[in-house]
């Protein structure tokens, strides 16, 4: 079981994470592959990272990771205010994935998984 502590979290476009799924591994999102590596939040940093890059999106899907699992090509770096960010820097597989689930978005906001936040 992965402590809360090492969970990463991945917002994808539903079709996104249709051909992820399909190709069995990404590079990721458009500003993944201009980037150069896949970026990731934390529980603490996803609910700001939905509302600044997917306000009006509603079909998204979160993924769940486990940092410790991806190994060195994980790299935590300074990014938004300075917090540290989780970024990958190989294809993400769909063996990395611990949970999938629907990201909807409610009057409020994006509803997260009960209890993540």
């Amino acid at each position: 079981m992965t402590a809360a502590a090492d969970l990463i979290l991945k917002i994808f476009r539903r079709a996104e994470w249709d051909a992820f799924r399909a190709a069995g591994a990404t590079l990721g999102a458009p500003i993944d592959r201009a980037d150069g590596y896949i970026h990731f939040s934390t529980p603490g940093q996803v609910a700001e990272t939905a509302a600044r890059h997917f306000a009006d999106e509603s079909d998204l899907v979160l993924l769940a990771c486990d940092a410790r699992a991806l190994g060195p090509s994980l790299r935590w770096e300074p990014s938004r205010g300075g917090a540290l960010f989780p970024h990958l820097y190989r294809p993400l597989t769909t063996a990395d994935v611990i949970w999938d689930k629907a990201l909807p978005l409610g009057r409020t906001g994006h509803i997260f998984p009960e209890g993540l936040l």
